[in-house]
């Protein structure tokens, strides 16, 4: 048990460095040697945790998914209204951008760019299965419970997903004049005026 601990928590230090040097060098232009410089191992025992760089960009993008997703499901659980569900979603969001910024400059820099390196076993969503999941799951519920409107699943994803995408992207950039965390109930107002049904105030 203490030895699967162990190895975890070895596997995300690799995945906290290897996000960091993609987005910062490229992913063609960062060597497995590079890594595992970074984490203080040896290639050989790099290859005990992840069989190749592409195998390990993908888990990369499988394990953020998999934050955000929990994160998610935490607070579709909540017993609070659907509006208070959507501001902390989003607020949620940000903190993690914020406490893992390399993850989420990792897939604006490396997953969106970088698509033929996902082309096998990470086509579509298949990496990102988690959060497309929960986000769906809560989509559906709140469309049930008549707080939002009936519609298509990715204009819906999109509605969530672009604002804070976005936001992140600015904040990396270093356009944001202000913390993006300042900016979460204005953004969350405005996800929710775009998905609440029209008997909703």
């Amino acid at each position: 048990m203490v030895r699967k601990l162990l190895k975890e928590k070895k596997r995300e230090e690799i995945v906290k460095v290897a996000s960091r040097l993609f987005s910062e060098r490229g992913f063609y232009n960062t060597t497995i040697p590079d890594i595992a410089e970074a984490v203080g191992m040896s290639v050989g025992n790099f290859y005990n945790y992840f069989e190749s760089k592409e195998d390990l960009a993908k888990y990369i993008m499988q394990y953020s998914s998999s934050i955000l997703g929990e994160e998610i499901r935490k607070i579709s659980q909540m017993d609070v209204s659907t509006k208070e569900k959507v501001f902390l979603i989003v607020r949620r969001f940000i903190e993690i951008a914020q406490e893992r910024p390399e993850l989420i400059d990792y897939f604006l820099r490396i997953f969106l760019s970088n698509r033929e390196v996902f082309s096998e076993g990470c086509e579509g969503f298949l990496c990102v299965g988690e959060v497309v999941t929960e986000l769906m799951l809560f989509l559906e519920e709140g469309a049930r419970k008549g707080d939002f409107r009936q519609q298509d699943f990715f204009p819906a994803f999109v509605t969530i997903m672009g604002p804070l995408g976005g936001l992140v992207f600015l904040k990396g950039e270093g356009i944001l004049p202000k913390n993006p965390i300042e900016y979460a109930n204005e953004i969350g107002e405005n996800i929710w005026r775009a998905l609440k049904s029209d008997e909703k105030v």
